[in-house]
């Protein structure tokens, strides 16, 4: 389908800029982290993305691990002001990416923002909630546009344990801060993000809210195999699944083919009938095709050759929606999982 209008539910489109890719030019012009590249402006505009979340992505690491990571989204684990430094300088990227007519700065839930003929429609999705650097401070980061949070990403953070931390860590839950900031989310209305959340850190959170969640770039841990490694938990179980769509939310599929298929050694590639596993298996999950869509993280710590074959950028999306069809999607449920189904869940 030719005319389809993408929402893509997870793309660091702040932390790729900040890592040095030029998010203006075509990806084969494009430098930076992450080659082959997949994702910049112009790329989004030719594959038919309309609107997307883009993350404030920032990482927690140790200060003696020779092999950490460098740059400006890096922050010493522990550093609530580093990491509010490193969290705000994404937020302003955006800030100037609206202020020059670029993209247009999406609100909180339910609410619609009158149309700015921006070519890109973009709600702001902290992954990891550490820049936040006390829960009061909340409220600031909504006013600023933020309108989702993960309380973590794959290391522990202040608030929650990640899918990287060990399954019997003190840490592997959600923290006493956790407590004070999980009630503000759901009174300002952000939406929690599910994905990195270690297994115990979800079912705490659950059992903290009902609010409506989602997974912006998670996959089916059934399909992973090995419940019991701790490298499982990068997954969503189908417990977490069928209680996100309980609440009348989304799981965005995530196209990293390590993530899709069990096994996957470094330089082989997934297949779009792994691609379109995962989405049915959360269909038949929900009872319905009306809770799954596109959450790629496209060039989120990998290049364009990590991705399933046959999709070697943003423009082979299309091929997904082919996959589909060929299993009896009709046009609306393809309609939907290409941005509907997410449309529908903010309310814009």
């Amino acid at each position: 389908m030719a005319d389809l209008n993408w929402f893509d539910a997870h793309l660091d489109l702040a932390y790729l800029a900040e890592t040095g890719r030029d998010m203006h030019a075509e990806p084969a012009d494009a430098r930076g982290r992450h080659q082959p590249v997949a994702v910049t402006l112009p790329a989004m505009r030719s594959a038919g993305i309309s609107t997307c979340l883009g993350t404030i992505f920032t990482e927690p690491v140790d200060p003696d691990d020779a092999n950490r990571e460098t740059g400006p989204f890096a922050y010493q684990d522990g550093d609530a002001l580093g990491a509010w430094k490193a969290g705000m300088r994404q937020l302003k990227l955006y800030h100037a990416w609206r202020d020059a007519g670029l993209i247009q700065i999406m609100p909180r839930r339910g609410h619609t923002a009158p149309e700015s003929g921006a070519p890109l429609r973009l709600g702001i999705l902290m992954e990891g909630a550490d820049p936040i650097e006390t829960p009061e401070q909340l409220g600031e980061w909504a006013d600023a546009g933020v309108i989702a949070v993960g309380l973590t990403w794959a290391r522990a953070s202040r608030y929650a344990g990640g899918n990287a931390t060990p399954m019997d860590a003190p840490e592997a839950g959600l923290s006493p801060l956790a407590g004070e900031i999980v009630p503000m989310m759901d009174e300002l209305g952000i939406v929690h993000d599910m994905s990195h959340l270690s297994q115990q850190a979800a079912d705490g959170l659950l059992s903290m809210t009902e609010a409506p969640v989602m997974a912006s770039h998670s996959n089916c841990r059934s399909l992973m195999g090995g419940h019991d490694d701790p490298k499982a938990q990068r997954h969503l179980s189908d417990e977490v699944i069928a209680e996100i769509v309980r609440r009348g939310g989304i799981v965005g599929i995530n196209l990293l083919s390590d993530f899709l298929a069990p096994g996957i050694k470094r330089g082989d590639r997934a297949s779009i009938e792994d691609v379109v596993k995962h989405i049915e298996h959360v269909c038949e999950l929900a009872g319905s095709r009306a809770h799954v869509g596109l959450g790629s993280d496209a060039d989120g710590g990998f290049g364009a050759d990590r991705l399933p074959r046959s999709i070697d950028g943003l423009s082979d999306l299309g091929r997904i929606a082919d996959a589909l069809r060929s299993r009896g999607w009709s046009d609306a449920e393809i309609r939907g999982f290409a941005g509907d189904n997410w449309s529908r869940f903010w309310g814009w």
